[in-house]
């Protein structure tokens, strides 16, 4: 039995499946590690007093503290069997930076952490880095890594069973790091590295310091993708098409169901092909929390590889970065003009 640390006890941690014990699928950490069956959640880290105290009851964790440093302080010279073999990072990214480098001083096997790693570039290379030599592997939740729809279609893509890509759209909203970075990974497992063209006028719909970005982009093969943005005021929005030489696929409403339409011979207009009117299917998206539990176990117990690491979630960041970082300078020229 793996030993647990969760620290933040909000939505992502336990929230989002406190209502319900029937679900067929955990959506949180709690209830992934929960149903598995191989884990113990052993202890908690929240401020708030009573989040802390409803997660606590709520997933029979024994232990629950209000700050890290008071777990360490009863942690710290702990014998070895007594020590966290998993811990997940759920506070808010803010405070991802410092509750990583203390949760290593806990020396656990494994630390799984809510993207983004952190809100600075910079602080998710020192955090992977001390992570990496530190032999404490690190999972990163960039949860489309364990959709096994989206596996499928990349192998697909890969195997060239669709033909030349032709095109790559995406639609996201609610900022370039907090969503964008789930866009631009999804797009790096698909189609390898990226390289970014430019980038439109950024939508404030998220935070001043997180704007959605439009952007073009290219893989390595010289694929182009378009990214749009829509406003998170309205509503969710993270879809993606590929065009390819033989049809079209397409995941909607975030991976929860998808759509392949294949070339065929026109019905209108003879010597013509066209699309036909497709086939939907529902998706996988609700079994990757259930999935990356099952990937970290065999990971920490059978040496498996991590389907999302800090290493790819930082490449993602780094084009993220570099859309902010273009986007602004425009919108400041344009201003400046």
């Amino acid at each position: 039995m793996l030993k647990v640390l969760i620290i933040g006890c909000g939505n992502i941690a336990g929230g989002f499946d406190a209502a319900s014990s029937t679900r067929p699928v955990a959506r949180t950490h709690a209830a992934a590690y929960t149903a598995h069956g191989q884990f113990s959640i052993s202890a908690c880290v929240e401020p708030d007093a009573d989040k802390r105290a409803a997660f606590m009851t709520r997933w029979a964790v024994p232990d629950g503290c209000d700050s890290l440093d008071h777990l360490m302080a009863t942690h710290d010279t702990a014998s070895k069997s007594e020590r966290f073999d998993v811990i997940s990072i759920c506070s808010p990214t803010t405070a991802h930076h410092a509750d990583v480098l203390q949760a290593l001083h806990l020396k656990p096997k494994l630390i799984f952490c809510e993207k983004p790693v952190c809100a600075d570039v910079a602080q998710t290379q020192s955090v992977v880095q001390r992570c990496f030599d530190q032999g404490v592997l690190f999972a990163v939740n960039h949860n489309r890594r364990w959709d096994p729809e989206v596996t499928r279609l990349r192998d697909q893509l890969q195997s060239g069973q669709w033909g030349e890509i032709r095109l790559v759209t995406g639609q996201y909203n609610k900022g370039v790091l907090n969503n964008g970075s789930h866009m631009i990974d999804l797009l790096h497992d698909l189609l390898g590295p990226l390289t970014l063209i430019g980038c439109g006028t950024p939508l404030f719909d998220y935070s001043e310091s997180d704007p959605s970005v439009p952007a073009s982009l290219v893989s390595a093969a010289g694929v182009p993708i378009a990214l749009t943005c829509g406003d998170a005021s309205d509503y969710s929005l993270f879809e993606l098409q590929v065009v390819t030489q033989r049809g079209v696929i397409a995941m909607e409403d975030g991976g929860m169901r998808w759509r392949t339409r294949l070339k065929a011979p026109s019905t209108q207009f003879a010597g013509y092909r066209a699309l036909d009117e497709g086939q939907f299917s529902g998706g996988q998206y609700l079994q990757t929390m259930t999935n990356a539990i099952a990937n970290i176990y065999r990971s920490v117990t059978n040496g498996e590889a991590l389907a999302s690491t800090g290493q790819t979630a930082m490449c993602a960041q780094l084009i993220c970065q570099q859309m902010r970082t273009h986007s602004l300078q425009r919108t400041s020229a344009a201003d400046a003009a």
